[in-house]
């Protein structure tokens, strides 16, 4: 395998977690990638009950999993430390058709778990995904994420990302 192949690894071990590598998703992944997903998704809740979680969440993250990976338009990449898989993210190529730059890599969910945060992890995950997703065509690079989850704000924000839309939510009563 050449340097420029082999999947990047993270700075190194601390407090006894293994070094993380990030790559493509593979068919492999499918379980862990749900059980991810499922966990943003109730996170999420937990910054707006707007976000309410469905009760078929499982089924439907399998099947948004299982498109996904069969998707030239789609990336889906893990980070993993030894066999586990500890993170999760998903984007897609989109048409911008009114506006310049008009490619946009949309990245639609990324997830460490708890346990890995806060080591450097997040950073080299959203520049591998980045990266990838630059060779996918992507001229701009977007991100979804509840306007509550301040942590996810300010990680983005602080990586160059800028506000770009607004979403307004109305429940009629």
């Amino acid at each position: 395998m050449t340097r420029q192949n082999r999947p990047k690894t993270s700075p190194g071990p601390r407090d006894g977690v293994a070094a993380a590598t990030v790559r493509r998703a593979t068919k492999a992944d499918s379980k862990d990638m749900v059980d991810m997903i499922l966990r943003l998704k109730k996170l999420n809740n937990e910054f707006d009950p707007l976000f309410g979680v469905v009760s078929d969440a499982k089924r439907r993250a399998e099947d948004y999993v299982s498109a996904s990976l069969g998707s030239d338009r789609t990336l889906v990449m893990v980070a993993t430390s030894g066999a586990k898989v500890i993170g999760v993210a998903r984007a897609e190529i989109e048409e911008r058709m009114f506006y310049e730059p008009s490619m946009a890599g949309h990245i639609t969910e990324m997830y460490i778990l708890p346990e890995h945060r806060r080591q450097q992890l997040g950073q080299e995950f959203l520049e591998r995904v980045m990266k990838e997703l630059r060779k996918m065509g992507a001229e701009i690079i977007v991100a979804d994420l509840p306007v509550r989850n301040e942590i996810g704000v300010s990680f983005y924000t602080k990586r160059g990302f800028r506000r770009l839309a607004e979403t307004f939510a109305h429940m009629p009563q």
